[in-house]
């Protein structure tokens, strides 16, 4: 099942509210992102079938092995994203909105070379 950016969008959100808060609930995800109830509860459903989201009987949600792959890369490339952009001097609010944009369609072959960039200039910065 290829995911859409939003299913990515709900994955990357559930893996920051589980690393914060532990436990997470759709309504955790629904507050955290600004969405409805049901509209969180159809996503929620549709990661489900996926086998990207797994549901317990209390309604917390855990992020199952492709689930958390899929988080775990986008989340990545969201905090390499607005890390580069904010050095590039563009204030941090609008870097970490752009990143949110770009992380899901940025080629693994552009994210590469920027994350080459970065650690290349993270070294430079050792050295001197």
């Amino acid at each position: 099942m290829r995911l859409q950016e939003s299913g990515e969008m709900y994955l990357e959100t559930i893996l920051i509210l589980s690393q914060s808060r532990g436990a997470v609930r759709s309504v955790d995800v629904a507050e955290y992102m600004g969405f409805s109830k049901p509209s969180v509860s159809r996503a929620i459903g549709i990661l489900k079938e996926g086998g990207y989201v797994l549901m317990d009987r209390h309604g917390f949600l855990a992020l199952t092995e492709s689930g958390k792959e899929v988080a775990g890369r986008i989340y990545e490339r969201h905090k390499l994203l607005t890390e580069v952009l904010t050095m590039l001097g563009v204030d941090p609010d609008v870097a970490e909105a752009d990143a949110c944009k770009i992380e899901h369609v940025i080629s693994a072959e552009t994210f590469e070379a920027l994350r080459r960039h970065r650690d290349e200039k993270a070294e430079s910065v050792k050295k001197a």
